[in-house]
């Protein structure tokens, strides 16, 4: 191809489209290469990323439809990684067995508080009504929550950066918390972590130590299942 060729389909919608995959990709890679080396909050895939896509996007005046086209495969992605978790269940099945109560709790507590926050925050801020439906299923992992933001008429775009959002602050503000509140079990850190902040809770367990990741994880599978599962029920009551 020569010179104006490459720079014609470059301009054109389907360059753009491939561009904005490829610098999807290339930004949570480096973010991610980054984080390996700098465990700073803020250069964290889940907070660095986001901000720089944004920022390249809108920078770039790229149309959000063309930056979708292809990018929504990535999304598409969350599917088999959904069918993926039943793997931990198995491979920790013995753990289970040995704290049923403790996360049994864990995750009643943490699916029905994150529900009770998020309508309370709904009933008394002023919201637009498609962002608050959204705003429902914030507390579990973005693969469940994008599927049942459905049964309370939410937006998945919308539900997973309300999920995001979630992720992040819990991933902040937890070791603080676990300073204030006297928790020093890994049982106690992962299960609070998979309850209140889901994947980055999961990510951020697993830096505090092995078990805490372990626990955090199940914790997170498990409220999101019960989410999937229950929302046509959910949606009746908090609507």
């Amino acid at each position: 191809m020569t010179d104006s060729r490459v720079m014609d389909f470059v301009l054109s919608q389907t360059g753009l489209a491939l561009f904005s995959l490829l610098l999807t990709v290339f930004c949570y890679f480096g973010a991610k290469r980054l984080y390996k080396y700098h465990r700073v909050w803020w250069l964290a895939p889940i907070v660095l990323a986001p901000i720089v896509i944004t920022l390249l996007v809108f920078n770039l005046k790229i149309p959000l439809p063309t930056y979708f086209e292809y990018t929504h495969w990535l999304m598409a992605m969350l599917a088999p990684a959904t069918i993926a978790f039943a793997l931990p269940i198995y491979r920790e099945r013995n753990l289970i067995r040995q704290y049923p109560l403790t996360i049994g709790l864990g995750v009643t507590a943490g699916l029905f508080l994150g529900m009770i926050s998020s309508w309370l925050l709904v009933k008394f801020v002023p919201l637009p009504v498609e962002l608050s439906k959204s705003l429902l299923v914030r507390s579990v992992s973005t693969p469940f929550a994008m599927e049942a933001t459905s049964a309370f008429g939410g937006v998945p775009e919308l539900t997973a950066m309300m999920v995001l959002i979630t992720g992040v602050i819990g991933m902040l503000v937890c070791e603080p918390l676990f300073k204030f509140m006297r928790i020093r079990t890994s049982l106690g850190k992962g299960v609070a972590l998979g309850a209140s902040a889901h994947g980055a809770g999961a990510a951020k367990a697993t830096e505090i130590g092995q078990q805490e990741g372990v626990i955090a994880s199940l914790t997170m599978i498990f409220i999101g299942i019960a989410m999937v599962l229950g929302a046509p029920v959910f949606a009746l009551i908090f609507i």
